[in-house]
């Protein structure tokens, strides 16, 4: 007897975008189809599937599976570009929501170094060179006190010439940006629209499992799905979460008098702002107060906002001016006690989700991004296997040794900084004052802003 065993690929003409794990679906019952038509042939299920994007095909089992296109998801993904690795991500949200990211507010402040990654991965030259915004200057402030912590404008970064401590970009650009770029790449999918049910991993591969019941296979799983993860929960990853019990809003105003495109951080008793300038007359506003109080932010009028930020700052940037919706988030820090399990790694905000006082956490995030895909690269190119407890130790120590001191040392400084009690008011500004004038101490501080 001879068994003939066919390989058969189902194109769709014109390529569609299948949104949804529908698309399984319809896999499903094209398989159908051929199966009656071809009952003596033993078709292997693996190699049916659709290529989201492209118009090709998809299979159920790829190299690496990631459970999040947020910025991380997307920049791993785009690390991976001509590998030959395949890359599917997986991702709740609509497709629209991907193209065209709503304006959230939130404006992150970029590293040097994480331009550089942005540029090589070509990122960076999707951004509107109007909304990339450089950061020159940063002043802390303390109570009441007009004295000063300052960091002057650079003139080197990253051993190269530099005039700004960073650049500011709002977050809906880089999420855009991160999708047109991981959207071209042949050897990455994306599934959207599609809610993951559960996950596990063994010995030898990682599985999810959709909520329709579906089964994705893959030599490695990564959890990119935010500082909530619900992935690393069930990888059994623990983690130490800190909920700060206060609110940010944050918020675009204009403003009469120049900000010089300095960045201030107010640590004012009972409220803190944050000004990130971006326009000359344009800046980033952020508002945290406890949580029990946040009525006395959403009660006030475009108009007393906007007075009550002015009096705040004691006029540095003349009149105020609401210029932009507002929004607010709980304030809630995270970081796991390892970023990786069997089979299995944490990127992104699922690792370490910092407080937004830096406005960093997209850089640790890029970072975390960069170190496991260079590992894997290597790996991939040695014959290796890349889902291996050596390689993720590897990457988890290195991702550690940056992500740990700076997590725990943002939350010391926030807990001094938002301590109203009479000795920490001292502590405050004897704090501001050795900074300034310990050079050691704040050329630290200073390669930490830019990379």
């Amino acid at each position: 007897m001879i068994h003939i065993k066919l390989k058969v690929k189902i194109r769709i003409h014109p390529p569609l975008h299948i949104s949804s794990t529908v698309g399984f679906d319809i896999i499903a019952y094209l398989l159908q189809i051929v199966q009656t038509a071809f009952k003596p042939l033993q078709i292997p299920s693996e190699i049916i599937g659709i290529r989201l994007c492209k118009g090709y095909f998809m299979s159920l089992h790829s190299d690496i599976l990631v459970v999040g296109a947020g910025p991380a998801g997307l920049s791993f993904a785009a690390e991976l570009a001509g590998s030959g690795l395949k890359v599917t991500l997986i991702e709740r949200s609509p497709l629209t929501v991907l193209q065209n990211p709503p304006y959230d507010g939130r404006e992150i402040a970029l590293t040097h170094f994480s331009r550089e990654i942005m540029q090589r991965l070509g990122m960076w030259d999707k951004i509107p060179e109007n909304e990339i915004y450089p950061l020159r200057d940063a002043k802390v402030l303390n109570g009441r006190s007009d004295y000063q912590l300052h960091f002057p404008q650079p003139t080197e970064a990253r051993g190269e010439p530099a005039d700004c401590l960073g650049y500011l970009i709002s977050n809906h650009n880089i999420r855009r940006a991160a999708y047109e770029v991981v959207s071209q790449l042949d050897n990455v999918s994306i599934l959207t629209d599609t809610v993951v049910k559960e996950v596990k991993t063994s010995d030898n591969e990682a599985q999810v499992i959709l909520e329709n019941g579906k089964i994705l296979t893959a030599r490695l799983l990564l959890a990119a799905d935010s500082r909530f993860s619900q992935t690393r929960r069930q990888l059994g990853i623990s983690s130490d979460m800190h909920d700060y019990s206060r609110t940010m809003f944050v918020c675009r105003m204009k403003h009469t008098l120049s900000n010089q495109h300095t960045a201030y951080e107010c640590f004012h008793y009972g409220r803190t702002i944050a000004l990130l300038p971006l326009e000359e007359h344009l800046t980033n506003t952020v508002i945290t107060v406890d949580t029990d109080k946040i009525n006395s932010v959403q009660n006030l009028s475009p108009e007393e906002l906007a007075a009550s930020v002015k009096e705040q700052l004691k006029g540095r940037l003349g009149d105020m001016e609401l210029v932009s919706s507002i929004h607010h988030y709980p304030l809630v820090g995270m970081i796991a006690k390892r970023f990786y399990g069997k089979r299995s790694a944490l990127i992104g905000d699922a690792a370490v989700g910092m407080h937004p006082v830096t406005a960093h956490g997209f850089n640790l995030g890029l970072s975390s991004a960069d170190i496991l895909a260079k590992l894997i690269l290597e790996a991939e190119q040695r014959g290796q296997d890349i889902g291996a407890s050596s390689l993720l130790e590897k990457y988890s120590s290195k991702h550690m040794l940056h992500a740990h001191p700076l997590y725990h040392g943002t939350n010391m400084m926030l807990k001094l900084f938002t301590n109203e009690t009479a000795p920490a008011k001292l502590l405050r500004g004897l704090v501001l004052r050795a900074s300034n004038n310990f050079p050691p101490l704040k050329k630290l501080i200073t390669k930490q802003l830019t990379g």
